[in-house]
């Protein structure tokens, strides 16, 4: 750490005494609210509440649903055709599973640390997660990890963009490619990041969203797929709604759906409400993000001056970085048990709760299919165990990165200079 900067720390006791152990937290007022609510999404979403129509599932009220506009929207934003909102990122990977027609007991490649609905999802699908593990650069599925898990069971790779990076996108469409692999991106992270100037979820046969409230798009509990094939679209249209599709041209008083039937369905989907508030915070997201971005690159500046800390360095390939998490990598000679009680401290100093990086899926208390075996195939169980794969780099990451939730980036700079204040301290009372 400089000398400048360590003085920052010494300006009195107060400011020395970590707020965990009775000192002054550094930050005294309150974050930036999230999720927000804007004027315009307020609008849209009363406009929903009083329409009478509540649910696509109902009937035409003479307005175009909320829910086909903001998939118009959304599928526009990244430049494809369709998109299929749903009732939550789990239902999304789902559809996009149920619509791939993979076979049965088929193997798909799944990131190992991420969010439990990634391997869940899969088994829920009848199929086998290989937990792959990261590369530790990028905190993203290893290419060269994905490439030793093939086998000839293999037939998909879901891709997790995780945390605030993009996946090596050039790697895993060549891998895709070369071994006939379908390609499914989970973007549920990555609302907006682009690779090679183009934005994610758009390079695999379907991209998914989850729009769960800590999302940087959200409407408390929310999902999409999107797709540039109209067959795929076609089949993840009615698996996400008892089997029907969207009636063309319903007159007043018409079902918004009529039944088709082709494919045995569930009701996944969104309601219209949802589909407000989502078309309202969709005109936000790029100013926000963009915001976050520049938060997140004084903090990388200010983390280069702090020895115990460094930045998470964006992959070669990623254009446009998304902040679900702004990560802090701890030195490697700080032990486990250090690093927890530090992002602890950094949490009392914040005045608001900095999760840890996901527990590894082979490792993750959530992650339990063998606790329920009815809900799988018998002959799967012992292939599904999630002990069954080893995570050396996915732990090493879960026990030596730090995060920061993303909406403490949407601040000014005085809100930047209390997250380096806090980084400081925590620092400094390890000596460090």
């Amino acid at each position: 750490m400089s000398e400048a900067l360590r003085g920052m720390t010494k300006s009195g006791s107060p400011d020395r005494e970590l707020a965990a152990h009775g000192g002054t937290p550094a930050r005294a007022t309150p974050w930036p609210a999230w999720p927000r609510l804007d004027a315009g999404t307020e609008r849209l979403a009363l406009d929903a509440l009083r329409s009478g129509r509540w649910a696509i599932s109902e009937m035409h009220n003479g307005q175009e649903l909320y829910e086909r506009r903001f998939a118009r929207a959304f599928a526009a934003y990244h430049g494809v055709e369709h998109c299929i909102p749903t009732t939550s990122g789990t239902s999304a990977l789902t559809i996009a599973f149920e619509a791939l027609g993979l076979s049965r007991g088929a193997e798909v490649l799944v990131p190992g640390l991420t969010w439990v609905a990634c391997a869940s999802a899969v088994a829920g699908a009848g199929l086998v997660p290989v937990l792959v593990d990261i590369d530790p650069d990028t905190l993203c599925m290893s290419p060269a990890a994905a490439a030793a898990a093939l086998t000839p069971r293999t037939e998909a790779v879901l891709l997790v963009h995780y945390a605030c990076n993009t996946a090596d996108l050039d790697a895993f469409t060549d891998l895709a490619r070369r071994h006939g692999l379908a390609l499914i991106e989970d973007c549920a992270q990555a609302h907006g990041a682009e690779y090679r100037g183009r934005p994610v979820g758009t390079f695999g046969a379907i991209g998914t969203y989850s729009m769960q409230e800590s999302k940087v798009l959200t409407c408390g509990e929310g999902g999409a797929s999107v797709t540039a094939d109209t067959s795929l679209a076609g089949l993840m249209e009615q698996y996400r709604a008892d089997g029907r599709v969207y009636s063309v041209n319903p007159g007043l008083g018409e079902p918004n759906l009529q039944d088709r039937g082709d494919v045995q369905g569930r009701n996944l989907c969104l309601s219209e409400v949802q589909a407000a508030l989502l078309l309202g915070r969709l005109e936000e997201m790029d100013a926000e993000n963009e915001r976050r971005r520049e938060t997140a690159a004084l903090l990388d500046d200010a983390l280069t001056e702090i020895d115990a800390f460094s930045p998470i360095a964006v992959p070669d390939g990623c254009t446009k970085r998304t902040y679900y998490r702004y990560c802090v990598r701890v030195h490697s000679d700080v032990k486990p048990d250090e690093v927890e009680a530090m992002q602890h401290e950094l949490s009392h100093e914040l005045r608001v709760t900095c999760e840890p990086l996901h527990d590894p899926l082979n490792d993750c208390r959530l992650y339990n299919p063998l606790g329920s075996p009815q809900k799988y195939d018998p002959a799967l169980l012992t292939r599904i165990d999630p002990k069954n794969f080893e995570l050396p780099e996915s732990l090493a990451a879960r026990q030596q990165v730090m995060t920061i939730p993303h909406f403490l980036l949407l601040g000014d700079y005085a809100d930047f200079s209390d997250i380096r204040r806090a980084l400081l301290k925590v620092s400094a009372a390890h000596g460090l």
